[in-house]
Parts: C-alpha cells; sequence; structure tokens
C-alpha cells in the first residue's frame, strides 16, 4: 500500500495514468515519452505550412526551368536537398508529431521552433535558393534582389552580433506566460510557422550565400568571439527552464489523459532539456563552417594582395600609415 500511495504522488492522475506512467509494457520506469506508433501517425494539416511550403516548392520549380532556358543547370543533389531536407524537414515539423502535439506539450513545440530557427533554414539552404534566383531571373529582377539583401533588416538579423540577441528575445518569451499563448493561440501559430523559419534564413544567410555576405579577415575574428558567446547566451533559457522549480506560464494542468503525457513541471523541464541541447549542438557545426568561411576569405585577401604591384602597394601601405597618426 505504502508502495501504491509513492507512486500515485510521484505520478499525479487517476489511478490508471499513474500505473501507465510508473510501470510501461516493458515493466521498467522510464521517462515519460511518446510511443513510436504514436509518433509516426500524428499527422496533420497545418495550412500556413501548407502555403509556406507549396510556394517556396513552386518559386524553386520555376527557377530551375528559367535557368535551364538560360543554359545554367542547377546541380541535382542540390535540388533534392532543397526538396527531401529543406522542405522535407519543415513539414515534418509542422504537419507531423511536433506539430500535433506543440500546444498540449511544452517540449513538443520548443523542438518545433528550435529547429525550425536552427536546422530547417541550413538545409533549405543547401539547395542554394539566392543563386539559383540570380540565374534564373532577369537583369532587373537580379536588381530588385539585391536591393533585398542589401536591406537594413536583413543585414541585421544576418549579423553575427545581433542574431544572438533575436534567438534570446525569442527564446525568453518561453519564460513567462506568453508561451502558453504562442503554443495554443491560432494566429500565434500561423505567425511562428512562417515567420519563424523566415528569421532563421535571414541568420544562416552569410553561411549559405557566402558570395553576398563577404567580409575581411578581422570580421571574422570578431564573428568568432560572438559565437563563443551565442554558446553561453542562447543555454539561458534552457537552462532556467530546466531548473525553476515552478510552471513559469501558470498552467499547471496536462490538457490530456494519455498515460504518457508528463505533468506540467516536467513537461516545462523536458522543454528546457531540447532548448539547451539543440541551441549548443547547432553551435558547433556553424563555428565548423565558419573557419571554411575565414579560410576562404583569407585566401581572397592573399590573392587581392598578391595582384596589386609594387606602387600600388607602397601607396596601400602610405594610407595606412596615414589613417594610424
Amino acid at each position: 500500500m505504502l508502495t501504491g500511495y509513492e507512486d500515485a504522488e510521484a505520478c499525479p492522475g487517476t489511478p490508471g495514468q499513474a500505473r501507465a506512467r510508473r510501470l510501461p509494457r516493458n515493466g521498467i520506469y522510464h521517462e515519460p515519452v511518446p510511443p513510436l506508433d504514436v509518433v509516426l501517425t500524428a499527422w496533420q494539416i497545418d495550412w500556413a505550412a501548407a502555403a509556406l511550403i507549396g510556394g517556396s516548392a513552386l518559386l524553386y520549380a520555376l527557377g530551375l526551368r528559367a535557368a535551364a532556358a538560360r543554359g545554367h543547370r542547377h546541380p541535382v543533389w542540390r535540388t533534392l536537398a532543397f526538396y527531401l531536407l529543406g522542405l522535407g524537414s519543415l513539414t515534418v515539423l509542422t504537419c507531423g508529431f511536433p506539430g500535433v502535439y506543440s500546444a498540449q506539450l511544452r517540449w513538443a513545440f520548443t523542438l518545433k521552433i528550435s529547429l525550425l530557427l536552427f536546422v530547417v533554414p541550413l538545409l533549405i539552404g543547401l539547395g542554394k535558393p539566392i543563386s539559383l534566383a540570380r540565374t534564373a531571373l532577369p537583369p532587373r529582377g537580379v536588381g530588385r534582389l539585391n536591393r533585398a539583401l542589401a536591406h537594413g533588416a536583413v543585414r541585421l538579423a544576418g549579423n553575427s552580433m545581433a542574431a544572438p540577441l533575436l534567438g534570446l528575445a525569442l527564446f525568453s518569451t518561453f519564460l513567462t506566460p506568453a508561451f502558453y499563448t504562442l503554443r495554443t493561440a491560432a494566429w500565434a501559430e500561423a505567425l511562428l510557422t512562417v515567420g519563424v523559419p523566415l528569421l532563421g534564413m535571414m541568420m544562416a544567410l552569410p553561411i549559405i550565400e557566402d558570395a553576398d555576405f563577404r567580409r575581411s579577415s578581422a570580421f571574422f575574428i570578431m564573428e568568432f568571439v560572438f559565437v563563443f558567446i551565442e554558446l553561453l547566451v542562447d543555454a539561458v533559457p534552457g537552462i532556467l527552464l530546466r531548473l525553476n522549480g515552478q510552471v513559469l506560464d501558470h498552467v499547471a494542468s496536462t490538457p490530456s489523459a494519455l498515460g504518457w503525457f508528463p505533468n506540467a513541471l516536467r513537461d516545462q523541464q523536458l522543454a528546457g532539456d531540447v532548448l539547451w541541447f539543440i541551441c549548443e549542438i547547432v553551435d558547433l557545426p556553424l563555428i565548423i563552417l565558419m573557419f571554411i568561411r575565414f579560410s576562404r576569405s583569407d585566401k581572397r585577401e592573399a590573392r587581392g594582395f598578391d595582384e596589386l604591384t609594387d606602387s600600388q602597394l607602397d601607396e596601400l601601405n602610405a594610407e595606412h600609415l596615414r589613417r594610424g597618426r
């Protein structure tokens, strides 16, 4: 009797729910995780995501057709990466299990939003949509694209000094009662479904479209400093979600009778685990890509100096000395 009472205290709810959480099918206690058949069969139609996915697929296909008409053949592997990895991951996150249960499970919502911001843009970027647009558009269209990429908002989001602050501002809302509104309101879900991947694309543009964001080696050194700061800053909301002993969105009830659902506090802790892990692990490939960009920039600058004549080099040195006075 004492053991049963302790189990009920550890797993609040009806006795059947407590037993389902405490003793799963194999009789061994595990963290509350969804069964595999639920993960594989949970699907929905997210109309905002469907519009974004359908529009992106159509524009990319039209770009491929226009580029082929101009004699440019886009690499097949980039096309497959765009459709299968980029749009495929976007479909799974919004229409699959994370999207179906994002309103009920904090950790599913956190998984969806964090991957939409950090991972999906990089996978879409493998298809080089901006480069494809340059080869497909006429000169007037390329000029408009260049003006759009040069816009202050795009440059700000792609700046390594501002990107950590944007991520921190987004994930800091998970520490407030607004977390519940973001998960459950239809308008908020549609806004995040469309807006978060677009924000992630602007943040990832300097990495996936290096030709449009060429910077000096000195600037890359500053970027490395801010990336290491980002390693610490991005983890703060996840750490606070994980270590806090109270439900921060003030919704303590679990909106489901399914046995594998965690209670509200445990759900919040799992959301913190997910956010903490993703924010830390995603920075590692970004650092590797930054090393590659730094190497390319250094070689490009070295070639530029080699092409200068002696008189041009002397004039450049004199100008540098005059600025230092």
